[in-house]
């Protein structure tokens, strides 16, 4: 039994097998788990936003779905994953709050869906697995000896993708 690591809200870290890494209360943010199943090397990004083009001075590369995922790639391969192996799951990106009127605001975990996917196509990498969309938070935890991707949401039953 590995240790429990902890990543935060725009935040991201890599993780090897026994060990497994967590971020909790996902709504509109997404949680990116990419891993090597033969290295049983992973890694696991908490986006909030879909664009860091539209900000000037972006210091937090993790907050954005461009820029989080590249610096995921890049970590997880120096950490010793093979850059060709690595698959994709993602869950996150709940509609939280209804907005009335298409402002897009309501709408962030939606945006935020479609650009890490257009993004992991970018890099050529494969999404194996997804718990997206619907309207509650999930708390996600990537287990590197296994590859499992576990969600847990409040008052639903443990989902293992």
């Amino acid at each position: 039994m590995g240790k429990m690591i902890k990543i935060g809200i725009a935040d991201l870290n890599v993780c090897k097998a026994p060990d497994s890494i967590t971020t909790l209360g996902l709504g509109s943010c997404i949680g990116i788990a990419l891993y090597d199943k033969t290295t049983k090397i992973g890694g696991l990004v908490h986006i909030m936003l879909p664009d860091s083009t539209q900000i000037r001075n972006n210091t937090n590369k993790a907050k954005f779905a461009d820029t989080g995922i590249e610096e995921l790639v890049e970590k997880v391969t120096k950490a010793g994953a093979n850059r060709a192996s690595l698959k994709a799951k993602i869950a996150g990106g709940a509609k939280m709050f209804e907005v009335s009127g298409n402002t897009g605001v309501g709408n962030v975990g939606e945006r935020n869906i479609e650009a890490v996917k257009k993004k992991l196509k970018e890099l050529n990498i494969r999404i194996i697995a997804e718990d997206t969309g619907l309207n509650y938070g999930r708390t996600v935890e990537l287990h590197c000896e296994t590859g499992e991707y576990h969600i847990k949401a409040v008052g639903k039953p443990l989902k293992i993708i």
